[in-house]
């Protein structure tokens, strides 16, 4: 039975934790649409939508769903080859249907086979990634657009050659807000009265200040006023007319077209990959180690996607950057996400003019802090002391998300722990001892619990060293479920090679182990689903036959 939350339990600290998430998801937002070559608002109802509707019907407690970087160059190249967006938002509504199916047919169970170590390494890389992508901001320049996240950058630089551009462009007056943004956000959390005011997030305060140290640099005619380019750039309607036509509807004679199908399934796979990543990165997260039903995120997400669609808004995802600001800010539940989706909502109606002045420098400070918090050299050495195992899939995770993108990087970190484990599997296979004797050798191979066709080579391997002469004794005390592949290997070994080269083999073990009616031969012809079922009929009491080949 699933346990009701209770959405006001903690708004002291979810509020404040939603104001925080707000403020980073508004440039966001705002940067992923332009650079998605949709509208500018269709950004801002992505992140309405994924607030406040996917915030309410999701099972996780810190996730953030709303535009999402990792979708914008297929977003920017569907607009532009079907040529119009309300046919692209048909493909929209196509995806938020692929992934409610998905839902239903359980496909989030997937996420449960990311490895904790790729999931680190993927917030390792995302945090390097946001520190590397917001000094420039900092700094005043403000090449590329707010949220990008890929290492080859929109204005054709990449992360660290985006950084040496930026002594061509520095802003003092940007510099000054930044440092006395980031001195405001580390003193909130070390000056013991300041920790106390939790329902005053240290960033609103920081926006405010950034503000009115603008405003002070505008007046005073110092050169240090920050201008209008490096200001939130939110689009104001004057007029009734200017609120119609922000909302856009999709074409849905889009339907008739293949490339619309092709494109709402590729968003569909991809935005449910990187919600399902996100999911586990926000469950690693959480500090109460709540899980979250992936499942039911699908779902979520696709109802998401469909009403955005909808609406004009462009596709969503749970998304890293907000999610570890909402779990950095102090976030207890998801009360923190709906209450930044209808931020949102209240800054598009009713306060634009006065978000437009906030300054981008502002924003990049707490930004910057998400980073650190997300990259900390302690999460290095606490995976290099973990061993080899742990630290290569990490590291690897880590410098791939950084130098080329989320799903790349994760995906290389799988493979390397698939490797891994198969390696690790191939040599738990058997356990291997050699006695001398008068006559030859006596091997001793010890099966394992499992043997399965990864670790035929292995075995074979082995047999064929096996000197003339000698005695081969294969014991399956422990061992459950041999494949049929092994059991030909063994079968083949003792017609063939132990009779040609007087190769003795005693089987211990076997009849009890797989509760066989006739063990005198190993190789019975017995199907894969005989052995499981022996495994689990198996008492922890059993006598054990030696038989000989």
């Amino acid at each position: 039975m699933t346990k009701k939350i209770n959405l006001f339990a903690n708004l002291k600290s979810d509020f404040a934790s939603g104001l925080v998430v707000f403020l980073v998801a508004l440039p966001l937002c705002l940067g992923i649409a332009l650079a998605s070559g949709a509208p500018p608002l269709s950004g801002i109802i992505s992140g309405i939508i994924g607030g406040i509707v996917v915030g309410y019907l999701s099972k996780s407690h810190l996730s953030v769903s709303g535009p999402a970087a990792g979708l914008t160059a297929i977003v920017l190249t569907a607009i532009t080859e079907l040529g119009a967006f309300d046919i692209f938002l048909t493909a929209v509504f196509i995806a938020g249907i692929i992934q409610l199916l998905l839902g239903f047919i359980k496909a989030g169970s997937i996420s449960n086979y990311f490895p904790n170590n790729v999931i680190e390494g993927m917030l390792a890389g995302i945090g390097v990634i946001i520190i590397l992508k917001q000094i420039p901001h900092a700094v005043g320049y403000d090449g590329d657009f707010e949220g990008d996240e890929a290492f080859v950058q929109s204005d054709g630089l990449n992360s660290f050659s985006g950084l040496f551009k930026i002594f061509e462009h520095v802003e003092l007056g940007s510099i000054i807000v930044t440092l006395i943004s980031l001195a405001i956000l580390i003193a909130w959390d070390k000056i013991p009265f300041l920790k106390k005011l939790k329902l005053v997030p240290a960033a609103l305060i920081a926006v405010i200040i950034g503000i009115l140290i603008n405003e002070i640099f505008m007046l005073t005619s110092s050169g240090l006023a920050i201008s209008t380019e490096h200001l939130v750039s939110l689009p104001i309607p004057k007029t009734v007319e200017d609120f119609k036509n922000i909302i856009i509807t999709p074409d849905f004679s889009g339907f008739a077209n293949q490339k619309v199908w092709i494109i709402g399934a590729t968003i569909a796979v991809v935005a449910s990959i990187e919600t399902l990543l996100c999911i586990e990165a926000s469950d690693r997260m959480d500090a109460q180690k709540r899980y979250t039903d992936t499942n039911a995120e699908l779902k979520a997400q696709g109802l998401g996607n469909i009403l955005s669609s909808l609406l004009g808004g462009l596709p969503m995802t749970s998304v890293v950057v907000r999610t570890s600001a909402n779990n950095a800010a102090g976030a207890k539940s998801k009360m923190s996400t709906i209450i930044h989706g209808m931020l949102l909502l209240i800054s598009v109606v009713s306060i634009p003019f006065v978000l437009n002045k906030i300054p981008l420098a502002t924003l990049a400070a707490i930004l910057l802090l998400v980073g650190y918090k997300l990259a900390k050299p302690s999460t290095v050495k606490h995976f290099w002391e973990k061993g080899k195992y742990q630290f290569v899939p990490f590291i690897a995770t880590f410098v791939a998300v950084v130098f080329t993108d989320l799903l790349k990087g994760v995906a290389l970190g799988i493979i390397i722990s698939i490797i891994f484990v198969l390696k690790g599997n191939l040599k738990r296979a058997y356990n291997f001892r050699k006695e001398q004797y008068e006559d030859g050798d006596v091997i001793h191979i010890d099966l394992a619990q499992e043997v399965s066709f990864l670790n035929k080579a292995a075995i074979k391997s082995t047999l064929s060293e096996i000197p003339e002469n000698s005695r081969v004794i294969i014991n399956a005390h422990d061992t459950v479920y041999i494949a049929h592949d092994v059991l030909d290997l063994l079968r083949e070994f003792k017609a063939t090679r132990a009779k040609e080269e007087n190769i003795k083999v005693k089987l211990k073990g076997f009849k009890k182990a797989y509760r066989l009616e006739n063990s005198d031969e190993v190789g019975n012809k017995v199907s894969v689903e005989h052995y499981y079922d022996a495994a689990k009929r198996m008492t922890v009491k059993r006598e054990v036959n030696d038989e000989t080949f």
